[in-house]
């Protein structure tokens, strides 16, 4: 997918709050070719957030390479969550630019989003933005995301 010749691999969660809109991108991502895992939550019923983004976030690390997305009401509670995990590099992100950027200069492996901030078309393109950009592997980024996962 975009480029590759092998599918990505990505993990999907959501609370509740972000429950329609994950089973939406979760649809989105397997039409376009992604080995897309959705880990839930599978209702709308109130569930805990950093319980999702700790499933996405194990598995994330325990599949070198594959990547995560994780959306909630406004994005910052996954993000928070998943950044307490070693070896994640969680994003919130409310723009593509943002979504390039934390790929391209912070090598983010989890992407997070707020269902209620931002709209479906925009989840999508943050998405697409996200899963198409690599990591600029200059020494300057690479010595700054060594620092991060050091801290």
């Amino acid at each position: 997918m975009f480029g590759d010749k092998e599918k990505q691999l990505v993990y999907i969660g959501s609370d509740h709050a972000g429950f329609k809109m994950k089973e939406q991108l979760h649809k989105h991502l397997q039409e376009a070719g992604f080995d897309a895992t959705d880990l839930g939550t599978f209702t709308e019923d109130s569930c805990d957030y950093p319980d999702i983004a700790r499933e996405v976030s194990e598995k994330v690390k325990e599949h070198e390479g594959s990547l995560g997305i994780l959306m909630c009401g406004t994005g910052i509670g996954m993000s928070m969550a998943a950044n307490k995990m070693r070896g994640i590099r969680a994003a919130m992100v409310t723009d593509e630019n943002m979504a390039e950027m934390s790929r391209k200069h912070n090598n983010a492996n989890v992407l997070c989003m707020g269902a209620r901030i931002s709209t479906p078309e925009m989840i999508v393109k943050m998405t697409d933005k996200f899963l198409a950009t690599t990591f600029d592997s200059e020494e300057r980024h690479a010595r700054r995301v060594q620092k991060i996962d050091e801290l």
